[in-house]
């Protein structure tokens, strides 16, 4: 054999070589990029889910790209244990994180979250604002955590945080010297709301001067960044507002007419709910000008006048971010990533705004445990859909995975929602499984609770136990609440008491104890 067809030969060995590699490289960047978005707070207030009140034109976009989920419920309605739950894919009982005290990597230590699932799988994990509790970023999880705008690295912004961060310098001073007494009892913490103003601002600033605006600002760019690279990112971004304050340029309060925001249609605590199942409102209460205000279940001295400014801000604050998810959307289509990014977007719990005669989350009413969710993802073929199949947050991970082509964990306590992203209509979860840890010190009886909750589509019911908290153990059952949720949406009447309701209560009681692996769709 002549050395011209010996070259040949190894020239074509070359070639094959080199086009299983480019192949298999090519394999690797199909993988979809994940651009994961909390918006801390956020219910579904935005009109992609009916509300006319609410100007969300880049969420409502994204939505008429995606599907929207109409009927997707929190495990838990307070920020630490609902995204412990959402990110591990176990449920709370399964996690033991209760209520905001609770860091589930203590708890926790050999626990996988989702960036690091991924990051097993290949992919380049980031984490930018809040996607566990606050001051709980976990660095486990992340290739890049906690990123942050450079002008909040400076010292002299170091004591700022992106929750209760305000522009007023007279303000900012004031809570410098609160900040530092903290601090000083507590140096580790980070960010965790405890450093309170005014409820709100509205300063003539450029988007950027908020924290949410310079850290869009940052993602952009990090964005930028992750392009050029070969292996897919996880990018968790997580969205302040509309978290208390409400804090938001002025030009966003200047897009509504503050007369013409409705007020609660269901202003008062359900007839007949038992005292415990209501918050104490601790979270308003530390804001200025708010310590007056008593537990839900008393008179609430809030005038007219300050209602309107809170929906206001709520408002005001919900276009903020769905401006800057607009800026970033935009960027990620010039950059040339939007076509192979999964995007979803999702509230951690929802928020009440005058329901109940409350303000804040932290019940097992629907008002703070039904939140929004809209994914788009790439070669989507079912586009601007609604889908009202019940699912839950903690069904994220293993949809995430479903979609990404890689296995999903044995372990996981949701399910994946993928087959309604072709089938929105496919029967499907027989109920959502939530809870709530009530504390003494926030309870009207002053004694300690834990009541499960079922969301079933035709009825919400709860069952209230006592609770071990050192045995993290229920009790003694205590009592319970149904509400019809075809007829009574804003559950104003507790049903459980009446006799024609008591083949359904005891139906619900034992769905209820069977738990939701027993209300799983047939796949």
């Amino acid at each position: 054999m002549t050395k011209k067809i010996y070259l040949q030969l190894w020239l074509m060995l070359l070639g094959v070589v080199s086009l299983a590699n480019s192949q298999q490289q090519e394999s690797k960047n199909e993988k979809p990029n994940i651009l994961f978005i909390s918006i801390d707070d956020l219910r579904p207030t935005l009109g992609a889910y009916g509300d006319t009140a609410a100007i969300t034109p880049n969420l409502d976009a994204l939505a008429s790209q995606g599907m929207t989920f109409m009927d997707t419920y929190a495990q838990v309605a307070v920020c630490a244990p609902s995204r412990a739950s959402l990110m591990t894919g176990l449920r709370p009982d399964a996690t033991r994180v209760w209520h905001l005290g609770d860091k589930f990597r203590d708890i926790n230590p050999e626990a996988v979250t989702m960036p690091q699932y991924f990051a097993k799988h290949g992919y380049h994990t980031v984490n930018m604002g809040k996607i566990y509790h606050n001051y709980m970023p976990d660095s486990i999880s992340w290739d890049e955590p906690d990123l942050r705008p450079s002008r909040y690295l400076k010292k002299e912004w170091l004591k700022r945080d992106g929750e209760t961060f305000y522009i007023s310098e007279a303000v900012n001073k004031s809570q410098v010297i609160k900040r530092d007494s903290l601090l000083k009892l507590r140096p580790e913490r980070y960010a965790d709301g405890w450093n309170t103003g005014p409820a709100w601002e509205a300063a003539d600033v450029h988007d950027t001067m908020y924290y949410d605006g310079a850290q869009t600002k940052l993602a952009k760019q990090t964005l930028t960044r992750l392009s050029k690279s070969k292996a897919p990112f996880f990018f968790g971004l997580g969205y302040f507002r509309p978290h208390l304050p409400f804090t938001a340029p002025k030009k966003y309060w200047d897009l509504y007419d503050r007369d013409k925001i409705p007020t609660a249609i269901n202003p008062e605590i359900p007839k007949g709910a038992p005292l415990h199942t209501m918050n104490s409102m601790y979270e308003l209460r530390h804001y200025d000008g708010f310590g007056h205000i008593g537990h839900p279940t008393s008179p609430n001295r809030i005038s007219k006048d300050t209602i309107l400014s809170l929906k206001h801000g709520y408002y005001a604050s919900v276009s903020y971010v769905d401006a800057l998810l607009g800026d970033l959307i935009a960027h990620m289509k010039t950059i040339g990533i939007y076509k192979n990014t999964i995007i979803i977007v999702f509230g951690d719990h929802g928020w009440k705004l005058g329901e109940h005669n409350s303000w804040g989350k932290m019940t097992n009413y629907n008002i703070d445990l039904k939140v929004p969710m809209i994914i788009r993802y790439p070669n989507q073929q079912v586009k601007g859909t609604k889908s009202y199949a019940i699912t839950e947050l903690i069904d994220m991970f293993p949809s995430l995975c479903e979609l990404s082509g890689i296995p999903v964990p044995e372990y996981m306590q949701g399910t994946s929602f993928v087959p309604l992203l072709d089938k929105p209509d496919l029967p499907w979860k027989k109920a959502a499984f939530s809870q709530f840890h009530r504390r003494p010190k926030v309870s009207a009886d002053g004694k300690r609770y834990m009541g499960y909750s079922i969301n079933t589509g035709k009825y919400h019911y709860i069952e209230w136990y006592e609770w071990d908290d050192k045995k993290g153990s229920r009790g003694e059952y205590k009592t319970s609440e149904l509400y019809d949720s075809e007829n009574d949406a804003y559950e104003t009447i507790n049903l459980a008491k009446e006799e024609k309701f008591a083949t359904v209560v005891k139906e619900l009681s034992v769905q209820l104890l069977e738990g939701w692996e027993q209300a799983k769709p047939a796949r």
